[in-house]
């Protein structure tokens, strides 16, 4: 494990493969990793620091608690909440979901147990989503009259479609893992108690290439999504102009043609 900084009392940042895969660790375990105020805000606080850390080429979003991967919004703080509290909290909140949705590196969760509401969220915002067996996946914002409000109604049915996604907010229910890799909900399922140390592994695969690349790439991928084609290649033909004539291309074409492995400038 590599050294490891925290943001408030709820997360921590650790580093492995030489710095090259960041772990974003939320780490409230006596509350489920229940999303409260103050740990969006740290939440908000290690985004940044990691989307200007030009070594991190991956991030893993973990969880410390046993049971779950994030149980949501923090609804005993919530319950304590006047009207005014209520909208004085939205964009504290806001701020720690889009902060993950931004990090401009390849992002995996590594779910486990419960994530519903904006658990789930936290790991819709990310790229790929890792669950173990144990996993328990949903969006059950209208059983408690409010709406999935950290992406869910943007995410999902960018993941697995309109109508799929429609059902599940609709109907509120708690999908367990085998059905979640079924329907798509999460993209790998895993042995009970792996799931850290497969999205690691996996993350640690995406970190030997180029971070130049993994940037441009998550950014097409993102910026095209939902575009027509011909807009989105046009997306696409920036993001290859972007790194054209970067380091890293000179880099790869030498260490492919001098049969060894690339050592990336990150530039």
């Amino acid at each position: 494990m590599g050294d490891e900084q925290r943001f408030g009392e709820f997360v921590a940042v650790r580093r492995h493969e030489s710095g090259t895969v960041a772990e974003l660790v939320l780490d409230r375990p006596k509350a489920m990793n229940a999303v409260s105020s103050d740990m969006a805000r740290a939440i908000t606080g290690a985004c940044e620091a990691l989307s200007g850390d030009r070594d991190v080429r991956v991030t893993v979003l973990t969880s410390t608690a046993e049971r779950a991967f994030c149980v949501g919004a923090d609804l005993k703080e919530r319950n304590s909440f006047s009207d005014a509290d209520l909208l004085r909290q939205r964009p504290v909140t806001r701020a720690a979901y889009t902060g993950v949705l931004e990090l401009p590196m390849p992002t995996i969760a590594a779910v486990h147990g419960f994530a519903l509401g904006g658990g789930f969220e936290l790991a819709l915002a990310c790229d790929l989503i890792v669950a173990d067996g144990t996993a328990v996946v949903g969006l059950p914002e209208v059983s408690v009259g409010v709406i999935p409000g950290g992406g869910g109604t943007q995410l999902l049915p960018r993941r697995v479609g309109a109508a799929r996604a429609a059902e599940l907010i609709f109907t509120a229910r708690r999908v367990r893992a085998a059905e979640a890799g079924e329907l798509g909900l999460v993209d790998q399922v895993v042995v009970a108690g792996s799931d850290r140390e497969e999205a690691l592994a996996l993350g640690a695969r995406i970190a030997a290439n180029s971070p130049v690349g993994l940037r441009a790439s998550k950014k097409a991928l993102r910026l095209g999504h939902g575009l027509d084609l011909r807009a989105g290649l046009e997306v696409e033909d920036a993001a290859w102009r972007s790194v054209a004539f970067s380091g890293d291309r000179a880099e790869g074409v030498a260490a492919f043609n001098e049969k060894r492995s690339p050592r990336w400038p990150g530039e």
